[in-house]
C-alpha cells in the first residue's frame, strides 16, 4: 500500500501522487523551455506532453498487470482500477507513452526526432522527482548500513533513492549532451538506453518475479530495451538520418552547466531529506 499523507472525506492523498505531480510540473516546464530553444510549436508540444503523460500512466498500469502480476489480476479484475494498492511499470509507460507520442507527432506533422530530443530532459527529471514517493522498497540489507530505511521492522535498501540518483545523473548527461548532439534523435535514444541501464542496476536491489536465473522480468525487459536502443542509435549515428547537424536551435543557453549541476545536486539533497523524513514520520 502507498503512504497516505492525509485524506479529505473518502478522498486520499498519497505520497506517490504528490511527488509524481511535482515531477510532472517541473518536467513540463523543462520541456517548454527546450521547445522554445528548438523553435517548436509550443501548443503542439504541450498537447503532446499531456497526451504522453496520460497514456504513459495507462501503459504503466497495463505493463505491471501483464508482466508482473497477470494471474492475480486475471482472477481479481476489479483490482485493476485500484491504483492505491500500487502497481505501475515504467517499461509499460515508455512503450505505450512512446507509441502514442510517435503517432501524435506524425499526425500533427511535427519533426519527430527533434521533438523527441526536446522532450526527454523533462521526462527524465520528472521521473527522478516522482520516484522519491515510490512505495516499492528494496531487498533487506545484509548489514546495518546507515542509509537503510526501516519498514515493518526490517532494514531495507532505499531502492527508490538509488534510482533517483541515477536518473538525476542521466538528466545531467543529457542536459550537457544536448549542446553537442550530432543528429536529431540522439538524445532520445541516450535516454532510452540510459534509463533502461538505470533500472537494470536498481533491479538487483528489488524483488520481482524471476525470469532467467538471477535476472528478473524487469532485468530482461531492460536488456531488450538497451539492445534495441544501441542498435538503432548505431544505425542512426552512421546515417545521421540525412543531416550533418541537428535541427535549428537558439544558441543561447539560459543556464550554465555549473548552475544546473548545483540545482540538481540541491534537488537530490532535498529529495533525500524529504524521503527519510516522510518515512520516519509515517513509520512511527
Amino acid at each position: 500500500m502507498m503512504v497516505e499523507l492525509f485524506s479529505i472525506g473518502h478522498f486520499s492523498i498519497h505520497l506517490l501522487s504528490v511527488t509524481s505531480a511535482i515531477g510532472m510540473i517541473i518536467g513540463l516546464l523543462v520541456i517548454q523551455k527546450e521547445g522554445e530553444r528548438k523553435r517548436l510549436d509550443k501548443d503542439k508540444l504541450m498537447d503532446l506532453a499531456l497526451y504522453t503523460i496520460g497514456f504513459g500512466i495507462i501503459g504503466a498500469r497495463l505493463g505491471y498487470i501483464l508482466f508482473f502480476n497477470f494471474d492475480f489480476y486475471l482472477n481479481n479484475p476489479a483490482d485493476i482500477f485500484r491504483f492505491s494498492q500500487g502497481g505501475l511499470s515504467i517499461q509499460g509507460a515508455i512503450f505505450v507513452g512512446g507509441a502514442v507520442a510517435f503517432f501524435y507527432m506524425r499526425k500533427k506533422n511535427m519533426p519527430v526526432w527533434k521533438t523527441a530530443d526536446a522532450i526527454v530532459p523533462g521526462v527524465i527529471i520528472g521521473q527522478a522527482i516522482g520516484r522519491v514517493g515510490c512505495d516499492v522498497f528494496g531487498v533487506p540489507m545484509n548489514r546495518n548500513w546507515p542509509w537503510g530505511v526501516m519498514v515493518n521492522g526490517e532494514l531495507l535498501h532505499p531502492a527508490q533513492l538509488y534510482e533517483v540518483a541515477l536518473n538525476f545523473i542521466l538528466f545531467l548527461f543529457i542536459w550537457r549532451r544536448r549542446q553537442t548532439a550530432k543528429f536529431d534523435g540522439e538524445l532520445f535514444f541516450i535516454y532510452i538506453i540510459g534509463f533502461a541501464f538505470n533500472r537494470f542496476i536498481v533491479e538487483f536491489f528489488r524483488t520481482n518475479p524471476q525470469a532467467i536465473g538471477p535476472l528478473s522480468i524487469a532485468h530482461v525487459l531492460s536488456l531488450v530495451i538497451i539492445i534495441m536502443g544501441l542498435l538503432v542509435l548505431y544505425i542512426m549515428s552512421n546515417k545521421q538520418i540525412g543531416q550533418s547537424q541537428p535541427g535549428t536551435v537558439i544558441e543561447e543557453i539560459s543556464l550554465s552547466n555549473i548552475v544546473v549541476y548545483g540545482i540538481i545536486g540541491l534537488a537530490f539533497i532535498v529529495s533525500v531529506i524529504f524521503y527519510y523524513g516522510i518515512h520516519f514520520i509515517y513509520s512511527r
